[in-house]
């Protein structure tokens, strides 16, 4: 079931909480809202339900397919929700919970015993939770309890699923599992999913693309690489990880901020450079291009990769290098070391995206 969002806004008195919006997700996609607090992304997943109102406006209208649901009440909508925090009955059992939907629907299309039995089970089968269907919520950890509390929204077959931040409040080792798992059952069953997040690698490992938002309206839709690789914006650049700032004078094809120097093929002028941690090379001497002083604060070999927290002689704020295993045990670090950054890329952005990233630093505050 495809969605169609088309002229979305929200006021909360005179709050403008959503400008109006336009999106289409197609059928069986996962799509992820992502974004700060304050953002808008809730109340739009809100309105797509039916919890929440949109602004009455010409030409608004959120369709279902082919059907118009703006105003339809949100038991009409057909649409699965999931919560942060699960919602479960604890006096009921895990086979209860799932099962309680079914049992409440009218008469005329609620299914047989014997058929909302066969469906339970094959969920429970599904979230691997059939061998738990008579424990009680309070008997379950937090995955579990998350699991049941999907499980609960696909018995009734819904043509959307709508999920506010459901993984919030678990670890993040709980977490990566319920992430896998989530994708593995989406790509099953093939639903059409939307689902809420402040965590940008949630949003990038789960979604097929991503909507960032900020302030209320939509700064970049994408698949997660064009999203990481070609952000449109500073906002969408620096939203996305972390970020090294190198800021200085360009005179002669050389940006100079106090003893640091850098190659630049720009005009003279004031520039701000943005880099990611892995983009910078750790070396014991400079080189003709690049000349960036600094000493390490910090190592976390724990990953992939090991993450350096750098003390930039130019700069008051900590840089980040990831670097190989290989190049840190080359390189012997220790803290205290001094060394070289080396960027092998940078990035940089109209100035007139830093009006953007100040209101957007107003909304997370």
């Amino acid at each position: 079931m495809s969605i169609r969002l088309h002229d979305i806004g929200k006021h909360f008195g005179r709050t403008q909480a959503l400008e109006p919006i336009s999106l289409d997700i197609a059928e069986g996609e996962l799509v992820g809202l992502l974004g700060p607090s304050g953002s808008g992304k809730t109340t739009l997943l809100r309105i797509i339900a039916g919890l929440e109102s949109a602004d009455p406006a010409a030409g608004a209208r959120i369709l279902f397919g082919e059907r118009d649901v703006t105003q339809l009440h949100v038991r009409d909508r057909r649409i699965g929700f999931v919560f942060q925090h699960y919602a479960l009955f604890r006096h009921m059992t895990v086979f209860d919970n799932v099962a309680f939907g079914l049992t409440v629907m009218p008469r005329k299309s609620r299914p047989s015993s014997g058929e909302i039995r066969s469906r339970v089970h094959r969920l429970l089968e599904m979230v691997k939770l059939e061998h738990m269907a008579q424990r009680y919520p309070s008997q379950l950890s937090g995955g579990q309890q998350q699991r049941v509390s999907l499980a609960r929204a696909l018995a009734l077959r819904p043509d959307v699923l709508l999920l506010d931040e459901p993984f919030g409040a678990l670890d993040a080792k709980v977490r990566q599992e319920l992430r896998r798992w989530l994708r593995h059952l989406h790509d099953e069953l093939n639903f059409t999913s939307l689902f809420v997040t402040h965590d940008q690698e949630e949003a990038l490992e789960l979604s097929d693309r991503v909507v960032v938002m900020s302030n209320g309206r939509i700064e970049q839709i994408d698949t997660p690489d064009e999203l990481y690789r070609r952000p449109v914006n500073r906002f969408v650049f620096e939203f996305l990880g972390d970020v090294n700032h190198l800021e200085g004078s360009v005179r002669n094809g050389v940006l100079t901020c106090g003893d640091a120097r850098l190659a630049v093929d720009l005009a003279d002028g004031s520039e701000e450079l943005l880099l990611r941690p892995h983009e910078v090379e750790l070396a014991e001497a400079p080189t003709n291009e690049a000349h960036l002083p600094v000493t390490v604060t910090a190592i976390s070999p724990v990953g992939a990769e090991v993450r350096v927290e750098l003390e930039a002689d130019w700069l008051g704020e900590p840089w980040l290098a990831a670097i190989s295993h290989a190049s840190y045990e080359r390189l012997g670090l220790s803290r205290g070391a001094r060394l070289y950054a080396l960027p092998h890329r940078w990035h940089r952005f109209p100035t007139e995206c830093s009006e953007r990233k100040a209101r957007a630093s107003e909304a997370v505050s």
